[in-house]
């Protein structure tokens, strides 16, 4: 396992992080952390180094109703994750807020990925490397949507590889898409994808069920003289080149959270 300067291992250092704040997560509910499990590699990695760390959690998996069907039966494996449903599916928000989720308007991250750990302290996946927002994350921080909770990223300073060969060593399953192509495995048809070629050919009819519900906001405009140019609009503005150099994860809106300056000790240092 890759080390730090100081000779102590990643997973070691994450560990410690995750026991730093056991004291503050208990004190917040009885059961400790809320470890948000979406079924990608770097949260079965954090599953594993919060059972490892022996530190008390309940793990949850919130459904978003437009997930890979690989990725919903992989999330079915683990007995001890919990599956949350939302109250509306992602067709019955769109037409809620009268128009498709885009990079610069993100109410399904906010209204079915960010769902629970009201109160909690979060435990996430989320790392620096994967993307340039995400260089500015700490490994403590607040929320700033819900000022109740808190988020502890205990691998923010990993790089993919490191990931990897954890899974490798510790013989960790993981989602099946990673084998066929795909780097993340995230909502289908997400906005902040750039492999929308390869969900359309995919999924098709989940990618169906998309283009009912962002023509079902289609009205008359100049812009979309008719709602097959709005779809496909909103198609295109997923697979720019913008997005392919630059890819923005929904998670990392820089209005969620903001880092606490007040956190101290080793374990809130980045190794």
């Amino acid at each position: 396992m890759r080390r730090y300067l100081d000779g102590r291992t990643m997973d070691d250092v994450a560990m410690e992080r995750l026991r730093c704040f056991e004291p503050d997560a208990l004190k917040k509910h009885e059961n400790g952390y809320w470890l948000a499990f979406s079924g990608g590699k770097d949260s079965c990695v954090i599953l594993d180094l919060a059972k490892r760390a022996g530190v008390k959690f309940e793990a949850v998996h919130n459904l978003t109703t437009v997930d890979p069907p690989e990725l919903v039966r992989f999330v079915k494996t683990f007995p001890d994750v919990r599956i949350d449903k939302p109250a509306l599916s992602m067709w019955a928000l769109i037409r809620k807020n009268k128009m498709p989720p885009r990079r610069d308007a993100r109410f399904c991250c906010r209204e079915l990925k960010e769902r629970g750990g009201t109160g909690r302290i979060v435990v996430t996946g989320i790392r620096a490397g994967e993307s340039h927002r995400r260089e500015l994350r700490r490994t403590f921080e607040a929320c700033y949507s819900d000022k109740t909770k808190y988020l502890l990223n205990p691998i923010l300073d990993w790089p993919t590889d490191a990931v990897w060969e954890y899974i490798r060593e510790h013989n960790l399953a993981y989602c099946e898409l990673y084998d066929q192509g795909f780097r993340r495995v995230g909502c289908v048809l997400c906005p902040g994808a750039s492999d929308v070629a390869l969900h359309l050919a995919r999924w098709p009819r989940l990618c169906k069920a998309w283009e009912r519900a962002v023509k079902a906001t289609w009205t008359d405009h100049d812009r979309w003289p008719t709602e097959e140019r709005y779809w496909q609009w909103w198609l295109d503005r997923r697979a720019s080149s913008k997005i392919d150099s630059d890819p923005v994860l929904f998670e990392d809106d820089p209005d969620m959270t903001e880092p606490l300056t007040t956190a101290t000790g080793d374990a809130t240092d980045g190794g």
